[in-house]
């Protein structure tokens, strides 16, 4: 697969993700948070909007990373696969993903708190959130580091005859 074909998939793959995160945040988020919201007595009705507030913000972090993949992937399909570009991009991108892990961890904690409305079910797929956004993280970096080494290796080896 050449470069231009791979950079092709990857911004299919990233406008794929785009959706995917438009439709969660804009539709299933809201749509899940009302119907808990409401379900029984409607006793919680009061926390669906600071939720939403809070979860609405992660998205700002998600699009962030979106278009820095985006970037990364024009610079595949240029021909610039390891450059220090892309691994800036990566580095950002791991910084973004750890910012909104913590970010969501310490609101949803914060309401728990706050609100003394705290179950178990809350605090595993809080959890869960911030595994994956941690792995993604650890993932980014370490695509960073090893970008950041391949385009010195490749511009140590321009150098030699």
């Amino acid at each position: 697969m050449n470069q231009k074909t791979l950079s092709i998939l990857l911004k299919v793959v990233i406008i794929g993700v785009a959706l995917c995160a438009a439709f969660v945040y804009c539709f299933l988020v809201p749509e899940m948070g009302y119907s808990l919201a409401n379900a029984g007595d409607g006793e919680f009705a009061d926390l669906y909007t600071p939720w939403l507030v809070v979860i609405c913000i992660t998205a700002l972090p998600v699009a962030a990373a979106l278009v820095l993949a985006w970037l990364i992937a024009a610079n595949i399909g240029r021909g610039r696969s390891f450059c220090a570009e892309n691994a800036k991009y990566l580095a950002v991108i791991s910084v973004l993903a750890l910012a909104d892990s913590v970010y969501f961890f310490t609101a949803s904690m914060a309401l728990m708190f706050i609100t003394k409305v705290g179950h178990p079910s809350v605090l595993i797929f809080t959890l869960m959130v911030c595994f994956v956004g941690v792995a993604i993280c650890v993932a980014a970096a370490a695509l960073s580091h090893y970008a950041r080494k391949a385009y010195e290796l490749e511009k140590q080896n321009e150098l030699t005859i």
